[in-house]
């Protein structure tokens, strides 16, 4: 195997995000380093306050270190431009977060096309790469409701497709079991597990459910803005 093939898909290099509150400094993250491989399907783990969700958001370029680095696909992400940034939030990153992020006036096909629109991509292309992603998660014949005439479990699974669609190098999923019951949750991690699976998707999940803890084959837990714990399953 190269370098290049080896290399992980995100490294965190001593990275340290530093938040200024009125006359107070808080440390959400703290000297963290982390890398994380293509394939993997990991959690990040801790109480609340422990620094999980600023961790994703440095990853997906939502948030910027303090100091230290964060590269994506060797790429540093202090070193691009705004519009260069943006691009690889869209392209190279997908998100899914708890409150589910659907734009409420779109159906369910809109919503997941809805980067492939901004990517350019042409539109017979487009419908059949979002009538392949919601027929994976589950959603074939629901693709022209909108997010209030779905469950919770099913706008989150529109939210997976529309993560997954540009096929990109990794999602970020901030408790995405958090809104849903326990069989919905048990289903939405069947969902990403055989996507992580069959197609390769890499997953990065913040958590406190132990139900992703327990489906996780890495566990990573957080304390206090550092890196308390790194558990490989075998």
């Amino acid at each position: 195997m190269s370098d290049a093939a080896a290399a992980p898909i995100v490294s965190l290099t001593k990275v340290t995000r530093v938040y200024e509150q009125g006359a107070a400094r808080v440390t959400a993250v703290d000297n963290l380093t982390l890398h994380i491989n293509k394939g993997e399907f990991s959690a990040l783990c801790g109480p609340s306050g422990s620094g999980k969700t600023t961790t994703l958001n440095l990853i997906g370029a939502l948030d910027a270190p303090t100091s230290g680095a964060v590269t994506v696909e060797e790429r540093a992400l202090s070193s691009l431009s705004r519009s260069e940034l943006a691009r690889v939030r869209r392209d190279r990153i997908g998100f899914v977060f708890q409150s589910y992020n659907l734009v409420q006036t779109l159906t369910a096909f809109e919503n997941a096309e809805f980067v492939l629109a901004l990517q350019g991509m042409a539109v017979k292309q487009r419908r059949a790469r979002v009538m392949e992603v919601l027929g994976q998660v589950g959603l074939g014949g629901l693709e022209d409701r909108r997010p209030d005439e779905l469950s919770g479990g099913q706008q989150q699974r529109v939210a997976i497709a529309r993560a997954i669609a540009p096929r990109p190098a990794i999602v970020l999923a901030d408790e995405p079991t958090a809104n849903v019951d326990s069989a919905t949750a048990d289903a939405l991690m069947n969902l990403m597990e055989s996507l992580n699976r069959d197609s390769g998707v890499t997953f990065l999940f913040s958590t406190h459910d132990p139900r992703v803890m327990a489906r996780a084959r890495r566990v990573i837990t957080m304390r206090d803005g550092r890196l308390a714990h790194d558990h490989h399953k075998t």
